[in-house]
């Protein structure tokens, strides 16, 4: 069923760090009204990269995660720096944060975190043909590269220090990807 978008009759808006929040008035179709909140990202979206290692092995990284005070395994990822396409900032996150590049990297989609309140997109990177090479980052350590097999995906979906929506989507994205043999 298609639905004709709300009317916005307005738009508070207040900064909040690197978000701009706004509060939407809205008039729906069935004429209710409503306030939504909503975060706006001010930057350029952000990469998650699915480096493979081989056909069959993908490297993780483990990071300090502020958000839960512990140190988590993931996808390499970061944000895409002004004047630069998600492919160029996954190739520079890949060699910040793992100590590799990429011959080959392929969009395979934009991943959203909370899209009914934020605006933020993550593009989804499928980066292979790797070589060593590393690009000083903003990591305030350097980070512990490990290497999973995509065989073995069912036990790390299931580990406690391996909980990052987007990694655990990522990856899945990325195995139907391959095994449609693009």
């Amino acid at each position: 069923m298609s639905r004709r978008l709300p009317q916005i009759h307005g738009i508070t808006e207040e900064t909040i760090g690197p978000f701009q929040q706004e509060q939407l008035d809205l008039e729906f179709s069935n004429g209710e009204r409503r306030h939504f909140q909503r975060l706006v990202s001010r930057g350029h979206g952000a990469v998650v990269v699915v480096p493979m290692l081989d056909d069959e092995t993908v490297l993780l990284v483990r990071e300090y995660a502020a958000g839960l005070h512990r140190y988590e395994l993931g996808l390499v990822k970061g944000r895409i720096d002004a004047g630069e396409t998600p492919l160029q900032a996954a190739d520079r996150e890949l060699k910040e944060e793992a100590g590799y590049g990429a011959r080959q990297l392929d969009t395979l989609r934009a991943l959203t975190l909370a899209p009914t309140y934020m605006s933020h997109q993550s593009w989804l990177v499928l980066a292979r043909d790797l070589y060593p090479e590393r690009l000083p980052g903003d990591e305030p350590e350097e980070l512990e590269v490990v290497p999973w097999k995509l065989a073995e995906l069912d036990q790390l979906m299931l580990r406690e220090d391996f909980s990052e929506g987007r990694s655990l989507a990522a990856l899945f994205i990325a195995r139907e990807w391959l095994g449609r043999g693009a």
